[in-house]
């Protein structure tokens, strides 16, 4: 299992992400203090499926909104909305910003088109399943969690 740490004030146990096997697929998992933070942590972790985040720029700003009124699913929907905006933009993403109220989470994501000698993209990502899929509150954090699609580069 990889895991990366940052450090969040005022929490006991700071925000990280981790993968975890899962046959051919990789799963992500996000914590947070919040649930929105334990879903940027995921989309961290997804990117650093692909390459290692700090190759990625952060000067372009992509604007993202889903609505689900199940949490397990919204976290569905972020997953695959980071995903097509890479797919569409040919861009990656080393910075989330997320919002949630209610339904409805609205993010800002920050990145560069994809340079592959500077990023080395290793996978490409096809969507989220719902394999493994949690949202959880314990104590004094969140966990998002799934696993995710993913095929070699060409």
């Amino acid at each position: 299992m990889t895991s990366h740490t940052a450090e969040t004030n005022h929490m006991a146990l700071p925000a990280h992400w981790e993968h975890f096997q899962h046959g051919s697929d990789m799963g992500i998992r996000g914590v947070g203090r919040n649930m929105a933070e334990a879903f940027e942590e995921a989309a961290k972790a997804m990117t650093a499926i692909i390459c290692d985040p700090r190759r990625i720029a952060t000067w372009r700003t992509v604007d993202v909104q889903c609505r689900n009124a199940d949490r397990e699913m919204l976290f569905v929907d972020w997953i695959d909305a980071v995903v097509y905006e890479m797919a569409t933009r040919q861009m990656l993403f080393s910075q989330f910003h997320v919002e949630i109220h209610g339904d409805e989470l609205r993010a800002r994501l920050k990145g560069e088109p994809i340079n592959r000698v500077r990023h080395r993209p290793a996978v490409e990502i096809k969507g989220a399943t719902l394999t493994e899929l949690m949202v959880r509150h314990r104590a004094d954090c969140w966990t998002a969690q799934c696993v995710v699609e993913k095929s070699k580069t060409p």
